[in-house]
């Protein structure tokens, strides 16, 4: 008789562990002599001038982690990648405090917990329970067409409540109107392409980057203005490729839906949870809150200052995320397959990624001195901006780091003068915001929203695409057709 209790079964964990050791008492070894040059005047200084690319491993090894456990070890993956991404943490937190003093890597850690992962995640929760609790009732059938109908809608709803709280509305609509269908992968990945992000670049409230731009001084309907035409181009592109696509497959489809055979009657479509919309619209209003109101006091831990505006708006949203579970049917989000499974694996493996993701800004905001420079110059030539080559390194950066301080960096590699950059360097800008917003696509973790996409289509018995599996998606379609906008565009 076979002991299959836990205790017994065999793990890959303790070889990954010492493996994440072992690169992290690379960094230390390769850095320790650079501790005394660490700026301590006032609050702690991260010089990324010091860092060489060797202190990205740990978020290299996160990312290789979410692409490889699910493939490699996918029993392992589903029990401890919790656990993992603490390890990749740690790798990179302990030699750092090592490296540089404990002073440093507590100011770095409650940075980006307390004004990065905090927000981030509280906004992340209240869209994902309050979109939760919209339930889209009644017939819905997913023809070529419907589908189709449904995407280039989310790609508009987008840029008016967000990527993400677009993608949280309308994702469990599109799983249930197709579960009748044996292909719905290209569903799900064309979805992230146009919901998740293309369908953002309109308004600041859209996607973060946008919204960056928009507190640097970039006018409101700016995006509005200078992205549409190339927004149009791709997104009609992209949804011109899926319904033909999606016609072939469904030709080849052995399944009909009972509506389409005539079995079952239509039931009108009906909305449950309405009241949801509305808070939908409390929580694009507590972000706007936090970017237009500045008391300019707030709350200090240990050299971070935690603005009261952002305290407030995270208040809110919580606030805003405890009304929905109240007011919305248990038995409706029960129907609409709601669970916390998706958001609890989000806020694990971004928790890693937020912390590993440190050096690799700092090098990045180093600009030509920091051990990235070669690509902070090769967007200038001869000092004139290249718009070809800020809308790629923009959006390839994108693709894998926070897209939001990639924006910042290259918007500040322009000028950093908003009037300039929207009126004598606009097409400059234009390339910036479109390759931060475009590009998040190119793979699950470019835009927060992809991740929560992937995470609730497989809760719902979807077999998504591995890490690189959804690449070839993208660099399969997507790439080329960012290469075509590139040559209308940008050149």
């Amino acid at each position: 008789m076979t002991n299959s209790s836990p205790s017994r079964r065999p793990s890959l964990f303790p070889a990954f562990f010492a493996v994440a050791l072992a690169a992290g008492g690379l960094l230390l070894g390769t850095h320790g002599a650079l501790a005394a040059e660490v700026a301590h005047g006032g609050a702690p200084h991260l010089d990324g001038r010091m860092l060489s690319a060797v202190w990205v491993v740990p978020f290299a090894g996160i990312l290789l982690s979410i692409a490889l456990f699910p493939l490699l070890a996918p029993v392992m993956w589903h029990h401890h990648f919790g656990k993992i991404s603490a390890v990749w943490a740690l790798a990179f937190l302990v030699p750092f405090a090592a490296t540089f003093g404990l002073e440093l890597a507590t100011y770095e850690l409650l940075h980006t917990v307390l004004l990065e992962y905090i927000p981030f995640i509280v906004l992340l929760t209240a869209l994902f329970t309050v979109a939760g609790g919209v339930r889209v009732a009644g017939s819905l059938v997913g023809t070529p067409l419907a589908n189709t109908v449904g995407l280039a809608l989310g790609t508009v709803l987008a840029s008016v409540m967000g990527t993400t709280g677009a993608s949280m509305l309308l994702i469990r609509p599109m799983l249930r109107a197709n579960e009748h269908r044996r292909d719905k992968v290209h569903t799900m990945v064309f979805f992230i392409f146009l919901v998740s992000n293309v369908g953002g670049s309109l308004t600041p409230l859209g996607d973060p980057p946008l919204f960056l731009g928009f507190l640097k001084g970039v006018d409101f309907f700016w995006p509005t203005v200078h992205l549409f035409a190339p927004m149009l181009f791709l997104a009609v592109l992209l949804l011109l490729i899926y319904f033909v696509l999606d016609v072939f497959l469904h030709s080849r489809d052995p399944g009909k839906h009972p509506l389409i055979e005539g079995v079952h009657e239509r039931e009108s479509i009906r909305i449950e949870g309405s009241v949801n919309l509305l808070l939908l619209a409390a929580i694009v209003g507590a972000v706007l809150l936090s970017g237009v109101w500045h008391p300019g006091v707030g709350v200090t831990l240990y050299h971070v200052t935690v603005p009261l505006e952002s305290i407030v708006s995270n208040l809110l949203l919580l606030g805003i995320t405890g009304l929905s579970l109240a007011l919305t049917s248990k038995q409706s989000r029960r129907l609409n397959g709601f669970s916390w499974g998706p958001i609890l694996e989000v806020a694990k493996l971004f928790a890693a990624i937020f912390l590993t993701i440190i050096p690799a800004i700092a090098i990045l905001k180093a600009g030509t001195d920091g051990a990235l420079g070669a690509i902070i110059s090769a967007v200038n030539e001869g000092g004139t901006p290249n718009p070809a080559a800020y809308f790629w390194a923009t959006g390839l950066l994108s693709s894998f780091l926070d897209n939001a301080p990639t924006y910042l960096i290259f918007f500040n590699t322009a000028g950093g003068d908003a009037t300039v950059l929207m009126t004598d360097l606009s097409l400059t800008l234009t390339a910036i915001s479109a390759g931060a917003v475009f590009m998040g696509a190119n793979s699950y973790i470019g835009n927060a929203p992809n991740f929560m996409v992937k995470a609730i289509a497989e809760e719902r018995g979807v077999a998504m695409p591995s890490f690189f599996g959804y690449m070839a998606w993208s660099f399969g379609i997507l790439v080329p057709l960012l290469g075509l906008a590139t040559l209308v565009f940008f050149l």
